[in-house]
């Protein structure tokens, strides 16, 4: 018996909360049950877990950026996919805006449609942000599921409508600490006894680096042996290093690009910081937890992050200085403990997301019967 076949419609592929979480989900599903396959709505030659998901059996689909100009040649392409591939039982839905294209075509060749809120905002300019708003808003009737990662996503993309709160889980046993892996990787980086502030995110106005870096300026005023650590890529970085050049910390300021070894590097800072302008959740506080780290966040970010008492919430509205101030209390090296136990408590252990996960699309494909 072949499996149930889930397609899933994301923007891009890289290491983002959203495209983590569903990895997390198919490392650990029956595959002999359920399959997934991905469309990308981006021309990329490599994706980030390209290898990984062709190696778990799944394939990739790449098709043009969605433009408006060209919203009936997108059209077109979702038609031919979706009669090349009628083993497509569910269309999982991460990325809105191009859904109008496609989501009626595949109801009507009965596929379900489930909608995924990933977000609180997606500030891109006040003509941009309405056209995606228009764009996405027919979803919430069109799909059979509605899915969101916090209670504030699904207000943002859903409106009053319920929906399934699916946690953004992790495999725990990742990011469990570990002074040898810290000391290894401190070592390695030539890091040593400093104090490090880390931070993981793609370089997008979205995670607030100029913040970011106004703050850890503020910090090495107080702290001459203190680090920054950037984890990440994208549009904005070379802006990042240009003023953490001319604020004179350059040399204090560690720019790792993308990496595939984000729990180890968890293990080498000391305080992890996330001044976002908006998220649905944040993925990575939850990894950070998960390695026994102190966070300070954005008091923007849903308070449903927040899972252990080491997280604490600073305004956006507070300055850089304050910031720091908040960021120098962890300086004396807090002790570090196991975590397993309270992430699993609160629903983030990867195993009880992929059993309800189960069950959603195996329960939305008997409705059909």
């Amino acid at each position: 018996m072949n499996p149930l076949r889930v397609l899933h419609v994301f923007s891009s592929l890289g290491r983002g909360g959203a495209e983590t979480m569903i990895m997390n989900i198919y490392r650990k599903i029956d595959r002999d049950k359920i399959q997934f396959d991905f469309i990308v709505n981006e021309n990329d030659c490599k994706y980030a877990y390209e290898d990984e998901i062709n190696q778990l059996g799944g394939k990739i689909f790449c098709v043009p950026k969605f433009s408006m100009l060209k919203f009936f040649s997108y059209k077109n392409i979702w038609k031919r996919l979706l009669n090349e591939h009628p083993e497509w039982s569910i269309v999982h839905v991460h990325y809105p805006v191009a859904a109008a294209a496609y989501v009626g075509m595949a109801k009507a060749m009965n596929k379900k449609i489930i909608a995924h809120s990933h977000n609180t905002d997606n500030k891109t300019g006040m003509l941009k942000s309405y056209i995606k708003t228009l764009m996405r808003y027919p979803l919430r009737y069109k799909a059979d599921y509605l899915f969101a990662c916090s209670k504030q996503a699904a207000e943002w993309m859903f409106g009053r409508k319920s929906a399934y709160i699916i946690k953004n889980a992790i495999d725990s046993n990742e990011f469990v600490f570990n002074p040898k892996i810290r000391e290894h990787k401190r070592a390695e980086m030539n890091i040593n006894d400093n104090f490090v502030i880390g931070h993981v995110g793609k370089f997008h106005p979205q995670k607030n680096h100029e913040f970011l870096i106004d703050i850890f300026f503020e910090v090495k005023k107080k702290c001459a042996k203190s680090v920054l650590l950037l984890v990440g890529d994208g549009p904005l970085r070379a802006e990042a290093e240009s003023k953490a050049k001319n604020l004179g910390i350059a040399d204090s300021v560690i720019f790792t690009g993308v990496r595939t070894d984000t729990a180890d590097l968890l293990q080498v800072m000391d305080v992890f910081v996330f001044p976002s302008l908006y998220e649905g959740l944040g993925l990575v506080v939850i990894e950070a937890q998960a390695s026994s780290l102190p966070c300070v966040i954005s008091s923007v970010i849903p308070d449903e992050v927040r899972i252990t008492n080491l997280v604490k919430f600073m305004s956006l509205h507070k300055s850089a200085e304050a910031w720091a101030e908040k960021i120098l209390q962890f300086a004396n090296n807090m002790k570090r403990v196991d975590m397993r136990e309270e992430i699993k408590n609160a629903g983030y252990d990867v195993k009880e997301q992929v059993k309800l996960l189960s069950e959603l699309y195996t329960q939305l494909l008997k409705s059909s019967v």
